[in-house]
This record gives structure tokens, C-alpha cells and sequence, in this order.
């Protein structure tokens, strides 16, 4: 299959056709990354909308927790999605641990970015004596706009392309030879960043899930859990952990999507027990 695949590759498109840079601006001097730009673009989007939820009855947080949590965040993202990506994907890093702080040189996990974002929340939420889990389930509504921007961002740079493949959509990326490969990355952004904001704000503007905590936050774990899982069997695994899916038949990343599968599918069928009413979020009569 794949000695067919190479050999047609000259019928697919090649990425280098399609006109796109990394660099978003570049003086020479000075180069300004896509991918900056998409982290800069969630954090401060995700703020907006963030804002915007919370001044809907029931909101578990004031504009001042918002503020306060936005530089905490982006610090989870930060430390949590370099740290995720040495101790889950490439541990190699840590025989040179300088190499950890070189996050120009690629090398982010979203898995461990949650788990900073996670722990952001958890601290602001303790030292404000705010609800946990439902601010949880309102951060849980922005996290589509990092995920759709990020997995953009990593098609504009030609990197964790997928699995070789014949489809009429297939792309023959440059570090990936002389192979088509499946375009993985628009396949994440559309589950991860769309469908998931789709999803998730059905249920926050036309239901009464933010009512119920954890609903939310579970309903955005078994989304982003579920498509991460179906889409790790058209994504390259990482060269490095490529003996993993030999001897289990799961990736890495299909490994670390399971537990957010079943913590996201606990959170949803207990929502209903924890559900509260707008007295007890802001002291207005219930509607529950």
C-alpha cells in the first residue's frame, strides 16, 4: 500500500503549493511565528468570550476572577504543555534539561496544558472560594478557540501531518518525503475547535447545563476525548513512540484521551444530582 501511495505521490497535492509560511511576518531581524499568533489569539478571545458568559444569570465568577485567572492560565498553558510534551512524549529532553526551555524548537502537549489550566482554575478558585467545577464548565466553553487556532497553526507549519494515505485530499508535506499523508491537523481543528464550540455552546445558550455542574466540563471532555482518539488513527504517531502503537495498537495520545473519556462521561451522568439555581449562584431566585 504504501509503495503505491509513494509512487502516486506526484498526483497529490504537495504542501509547498499551497503558498503557506510559518512566519506570519518576517523583517529578517525579526520573524513573527503563526503559532504565536494562535496562542495569542485563543488566550485573548477565550478572555472575551469568557466575559461575555459570565454576565449571564447564574455565573460562578465575577470580571475581576476573570482577570485575575487569565495571566494564571496562560501560565498553565505555558509551563503544563512543555512539561506535558517532556514527560509524555519525548523524555529524551531531560537528559539535557536546558532543552526544556527551548519551546521555539517545537514541542507542546495539549494534554498538559490542560492539566496547567486545571491547576490555574483549581488555585484561583481556592484562594477565591469560587465553585470549582462550574467555573470549570465556563472555561470549559473557550477552549475551542485555542484548539481550532492551535491545529490550524500546525497545518500552516507542515508538522504532525498524518498517516499516508490515497484519498483526493491527501497532501505530500515536506518533512513527511515523498509520501501523501492525511491532512490530520484540519481534521482536529474540526472536531476539537468546531464541533466542540458547536457542542458546547448549544448547551450553555439553549439548556439549562450550566445549572449543573460539571455537565459542561464533561460534555467538553468526551468531545474533545472522542475526536482526539478517532483521529489519532489518521495522525503520524511520534517517531519516538512509534514502538508504543506496535506492541499496543494505541498511541500515546489515544493512551492520555482515555481517562478524560470516563472522567468526562462521570462528570455528565452525575450532573444532574449537583444541579443548583440562580439563588445559589447569585442570590436571585431559583429557577431550578
Amino acid at each position: 500500500m504504501i509503495d503505491i501511495i509513494l509512487a502516486s505521490a506526484v498526483e497529490f497535492t504537495r504542501f509547498e503549493e499551497l503558498g503557506l509560511s510559518p512566519n506570519a511576518l518576517d523583517l529578517g531581524f525579526f520573524q513573527l511565528k503563526w503559532y504565536s499568533l494562535a496562542y495569542l489569539a485563543g488566550i485573548i478571545i477565550g478572555y472575551w468570550y469568557l466575559s461575555k458568559l459570565i454576565r449571564e444569570p447564574g455565573a460562578p465568577l465575577a470580571q475581576r476572577h476573570v482577570d485575575d485567572m487569565i495571566f494564571w492560565a496562560t501560565m498553565g498553558i505555558i509551563l503544563g504543555g512543555r512539561l506535558g510534551y517532556v514527560f509524555f512524549y519525548n523524555p529524551s529532553i531531560l537528559e539535557n534539561p536546558v532543552d526544556i526551555f527551548k519551546v521555539w524548537q517545537g514541542g507542546m502537549s495539549l494534554h498538559g496544558g490542560t492539566l496547567g489550566v486545571v491547576l490555574a482554575i483549581w488555585w484561583i478558585s481556592r484562594k477565591e472560594k469560587l465553585s470549582f467545577l462550574r467555573v470549570c464548565d465556563y472555561v470549559a466553553c473557550v477552549i475551542p478557540f485555542g484548539l481550532l487556532f492551535g491545529r490550524m497553526a500546525n497545518f500552516v507549519n507542515g508538522e504532525l501531518w498524518g498517516r499516508a494515505t490515497d484519498v483526493p485530499w491527501a497532501i505530500v508535506f515536506p518533512m513527511g518525503g515523498e509520501v501523501a499523508r492525511h491532512p490530520s491537523q484540519l481534521y482536529e481543528a474540526g472536531l476539537e475547535g468546531l464541533l466542540y464550540f458547536i457542542i458546547l455552546s448549544l448547551l450553555f445558550w439553549k439548556t439549562d447545563a450550566r445549572y449543573q455542574p460539571g455537565k459542561l466540563v464533561g460534555t467538553g471532555l468526551l468531545v474533545y476525548g472522542f475526536s482526539r482518539f478517532i483521529v489519532e488513527y489518521f495522525r503520524e504517531p511520534d517517531q519516538q513512540l512509534t514502538w508504543l502503537v506496535e506492541q499496543t495498537g494505541f498511541s500515546m495520545g489515544q493512551f492520555l484521551t482515555m481517562p478524560m473519556i470516563l472522567l468526562g462521561a462521570w462528570l455528565v451522568f452525575t450532573a444532574k444530582k449537583r444541579q443548583v439555581g440562580t439563588k445559589q449562584a447569585t442570590g436571585e431566585e431559583s429557577v431550578a
